[in-house]
């Protein structure tokens, strides 16, 4: 019998330790004036939805960095097998939350997939994929595109660990892209949920009422 982390549809076995998924859950919701990550959605709230979503591709491979009531949030998603950090720097910007989980990953782990914690609407086929690109292509970076669109989960492999934490906090990970962008390799994944995320009660009902 394949261990459970088996996937014979996209042909490899993924090792132990080797692909972790970093969940940014760090946010105020300013523009929602609410914490948006506890909203419901779907019957769960929306943070639960982001990790169960990953849970089925990364299993007990996921960190969750909290910052902003980081307290409630952690009750919230206490079921799940994750591993939860706090982001002390998180009103700094999105990047120290990214930089946040990579320093707590193992030295042993080969890349990260970075979601954003506002995104339940991402399927858990979408990882599937972006993870299968990363095996098939050799690149180092793996962006799932929807029309040429750039999305998330960004796939980003650990041998740029030391060259993230020197970004410009301003300007976030997309110098990383732009830096080393003969090693970027973008997965069209036919699906425009990619691109959204909800920032604002206006995208919140939008979302809901779609699902």
């Amino acid at each position: 019998m394949q261990p459970s982390w088996f996937r014979k549809d996209i042909g490899y076995t993924m090792k132990m330790n080797e692909i972790w998924g970093i969940v940014l859950a760090a946010g105020s919701s300013t523009r929602m004036k609410r914490q948006k990550l506890l909203l419901p959605f779907n019957g769960k709230t929306i943070i639960e939805t982001v990790i169960s979503r990953a849970v089925p591709a990364l299993q007990k491979n996921i960190t969750v960095v909290l910052g902003a009531n980081r307290e409630e949030i952690s009750k919230e998603i206490s079921k799940f097998h994750v591993k939860l950090v706090e982001n002390r720097n998180h009103l700094t910007g999105m990047l120290s939350s990214v930089i946040c989980g990579i320093e707590s990953l193992p030295e042993s782990s080969e890349a990260a997939l970075i979601y954003l914690g506002d995104q339940p609407q991402i399927t858990t086929d979408v990882t599937f994929k972006v993870i299968n690109a990363y095996k098939k292509s050799g690149r180092g970076i793996v962006i799932p595109v929807y029309k040429g669109k750039r999305g998330h989960p960004v796939l980003i492999d650990m041998k740029y660990r030391t060259e993230i934490k020197q970004l410009d906090p301003q300007k976030g990970l997309r110098q990383l892209m732009e830096k080393f962008s003969a090693d970027v390799h973008e997965e069209e994944c036919g699906r425009p949920e990619i691109l959204r995320d909800i920032d604002t009660p206006v995208d919140y009902d939008f979302e809901t009422n779609k699902n």
